[in-house]
């Protein structure tokens, strides 16, 4: 601690032999901070604050039918770009800055000038932006912050509208792409049912389910024949019981030709009905040229045919069953011909049934051998006209979106601008900060003093110490002359030292005397 101190001390002691370069540099720097501080411009600040609303009563009246942007976040984005080039040019015109500009360079700077000036504040949720810019001329400043608050209404709505007039644009434009591959699908699907018609089932089941339903349909068909034959047989019996006892042949002849007449087949006039009610609901969505319409009316003309053939068929068979014999006879007789009569119908009905099952079941097994490719094919085309489809039908509907949200933002606006303190200049200077100027000069001006007195004690040093001097040179030192002070030496360094306490206490006054009258006109302005 001691080595420090007297290093220090020593330092100090070459200091104060260059005392009087270091106090000439502080006052001229003093002097011309001084002069700077005064002489600075005063300079004005305008403002203006805005509030935006960004809550509407149709948002949650149109949720779900319109698309909502988040106008915060849009808000928030355009105040922080707001201060860009091309706006800055904008305003610079708008506030007639241009006017006195003669050639390339000082519109740059005006530009340059004019953006470090700007400013924008916000108060973070609350939506209330604080526009500000400094000039020397306060109605200048007034009329930049004019020009920005413009500005800035402006850009918000056009930026706003413009998105939604590109996205219904664009929109259409894939609606027209998506129109035209729905078309080219449709044809595909078209062409493909019909060109395999015979092996697409309507009902929309693959070959393996086909086959199963088939099978499970001839066998049930097969069940329902045997039993039906069965019960023909054992009426035939009662009824040759009967005819030992005299039955009447001619009663179930006309029995019999009655059944013939209102025989029925009901499984193939209920499947009519569901294919008629299937073409129904397909010519509401479709036209007559769609595939399902073609296909399904194809159906219903083979069942058609395939009933027309089935009624003929039992009509004969009811009409070939034998006499039984003359009129008349017991009403046992009678009803066992009617109950006879009315198996062989059946039977014969149930045998006609029988032999188209088998043949469909024929043809299923013949056609599983190309079915599983047909399947592939339609299922891939299905997949294709099903994809473009719903990409369709979701174009159109965000169409709707788009235009119903541009008729929204119309109505609503994007946002509520609303200007709670107009732009207004501020009459006093906000800056420079002569006080702050004037104090930082003082310590400017007494650093670069002490800094140029130890400057000068580096360049030329001044040994007052014999250890200091064997230290630096590395050499002994033989003896040390010693310099008797006198009296007149003595005089001599007092009037120096009243002489340099004079000079640096001046300094230090005239700083004083400075700020005193600084904070003397502020406070006549502030009154």
């Amino acid at each position: 601690m001691e080595l420090l101190i007297g290093q220090l001390l020593i330092i100090v002691r070459r200091m104060w032999k260059y005392r009087w370069l270091g106090l000439v540099m502080a006052w001229v720097t003093g002097l011309i901070g001084a002069v700077v501080v005064f002489v600075l411009p005063d300079r004005y600040e305008a403002n203006a604050r805005i509030y935006v609303d960004t809550q509407s009563i149709l948002k949650p009246l149109m949720a779900g039918l319109a698309v909502q942007p988040n106008v915060e976040q849009q808000v928030t984005m355009l105040s922080r770009t707001l201060i860009s080039r091309p706006n800055v040019e904008k305003l610079v015109r708008m506030a007639d800055l241009d006017l006195k500009n003669q050639s390339k360079a000082q519109q740059e700077a005006t530009i340059e000038t004019v953006t470090s000036n700007l400013s924008i504040q916000s108060s973070g949720r609350d939506n209330l932006y604080i526009l500000g810019y400094r000039d020397s001329d306060p109605e200048t400043a007034k009329r930049v912050v004019q020009s920005l608050v413009s500005i800035f209404v402006e850009s918000s709505l056009g930026a706003t509208r413009k998105d939604t007039s590109t996205a219904t644009t664009f929109i259409n434009e894939q609606i027209k792409a998506y129109e035209t591959k729905l078309e080219e699908a449709e044809t595909r699907l078209k062409e493909f049912r019909l060109k395999n018609i015979a092996n697409i089932a309507g009902d929309g089941k693959d070959s393996a389910a086909a086959m199963s339903e088939l099978s499970g349909q001839l066998e049930r068909a097969r069940l329902e024949y045997r039993e039906a034959v069965n019960a023909r047989d054992a009426a035939k019996a009662q009824l040759e019981a009967e005819k030992a006892r005299g039955g009447a042949q001619t009663t179930m002849q006309s029995l019999m030709q009655e059944s013939a007449v209102s025989v029925s087949t009901p499984e193939l006039d209920a499947r009519l009905a569901d294919l008629r009610r299937n073409l129904d609901a397909l010519l509401q969505r479709y036209t007559d040229q769609h595939p399902d319409i073609i296909t399904t009316r194809k159906l219903i003309k083979d069942l058609e045919e395939q009933r027309k053939r089935e009624m003929a068929e039992l009509r004969k068979a009811a009409m070939s069953v034998p006499s039984a014999g003359p009129a008349g006879g017991t009403p046992a007789m009678q009803e066992m011909v009617r109950l006879l009569a009315m198996t062989e119908v059946q039977v014969a009905s149930l045998r006609a049934r029988v032999d188209e099952y088998s043949s469909r079941y024929a043809q299923a097994v013949a056609a599983l051998k190309t079915a599983p490719q047909i399947e592939a094919e339609a299922a891939q085309l299905n997949r294709d006209y099903a994809i473009q489809k719903r990409n369709y039908e979701d174009l159109v509907q965000r169409r709707e979106q788009a235009s119903l949200s541009g008729e929204l933002d119309v109505a609503s606006g994007v946002a509520d601008f609303r200007v709670i303190d107009p732009p207004r200049a501020n009459p006093k200077p906000v800056a420079p900060n002569r006080l702050l100027l004037l104090a930082g000069a003082m310590v400017a001006a007494l650093g670069l003093g002490l800094f140029t007195t130890f400057a000068a004690t580096q360049l030329r040093p001044v040994f007052h110490d014999a250890d200091d001097l064997r230290t630096r040179v590395e050499l002994p030192i033989l003896g040390v002359v010693t310099r008797l002070v006198t009296d007149a030496d003595r005089a001599r360094f007092r009037i120096d030292l009243i002489r340099f306490s004079a000079g640096a206490g001046g300094l230090l006054v005239m700083f004083a005397v400075a700020l005193t009258v600084l904070a003397v006109q502020l406070s006549r302005q502030v009154v």
